[in-house]
């Protein structure tokens, strides 16, 4: 899968090379670009903003800027990714959807966002584009929105978890479910035991403790 990222900060996309995603990347499961945004400007203060139409607060990502960003990288094999509190929800179900795609551009705006017009014009062209939002508060910018979303998508890639049977009983791999707790070494920490039912050895039993500790959990979400 490749990855692309477009922002005024390139920095922030330093920890993809960390961890499993780091190693993916070693190990050519997963290819990743970050652009920087302010190359594209066409004056010399590399402004990438302007004032709203129609008055208001605050600034907005000039659609030219983004255009010349997403042309030369944007194919029929992509899907564009603009984050902004006003799209749809991220969750377990979209992010599995998203670890089959060949390609993903995460278009991370700024201030009061980007131009609307550069989501009518991709859309328009016939290319994939959605816009999505992690959850129902406000960021400062899309970057830590598409890093949590690739912490998500990247991880269901074969190849990048080392063990695929650890993805199995995780939270929300059914439609509200979550994890039953888990434990290790010492048997007793601090006052508090493991459940003995986790000491008995009986497979069975383990499994039903399980299943109705994840059902209490995912009955209180």
């Amino acid at each position: 899968m490749k990855l692309d990222f477009i922002t005024i900060f390139p920095e922030f996309f330093e920890p993809l090379r960390l961890s499993l995603i780091g190693k993916a990347r070693d190990k050519s499961l997963i290819e990743i670009g970050v652009h920087d945004l302010r190359e594209h400007a066409t004056n010399v203060h590399k402004q990438v903003d302007d004032t709203p139409y129609g008055g208001g607060a605050g600034m907005v990502m000039m659609p030219e800027v983004w255009g010349k960003a997403l042309d030369p990288i944007i194919t029929k094999d992509s899907e564009l990714i603009i984050l902004t509190p006003a799209g749809k929800r991220f969750d377990q179900r979209m992010a599995e959807e998203l670890s089959n795609s060949k390609h993903l551009i995460f278009a991370c705006g700024r201030y009061e966002g980007i131009d609307d017009r550069v989501r009518q014009y991709y859309k328009g062209e016939g290319f994939r584009v959605r816009e999505v939002s992690i959850g129902d508060y406000v960021l400062n910018g899309g970057e830590v929105a598409a890093m949590v979303m690739v912490e998500a998508i990247a991880r269901l890639i074969p190849g990048v978890i080392g063990n695929p049977d650890s993805l199995t009983d995780e939270s929300h791999n059914v439609e509200g479910f979550l994890e039953y707790p888990t434990f290790t070494k010492p048997q007793i920490w601090r006052g508090l035991a493991v459940p003995s039912v986790l000491l008995s050895g009986n497979h069975k039993e383990i499994a039903d403790w399980r299943n109705n500790q994840a059902s209490k959990l995912s009955q209180c979400e």
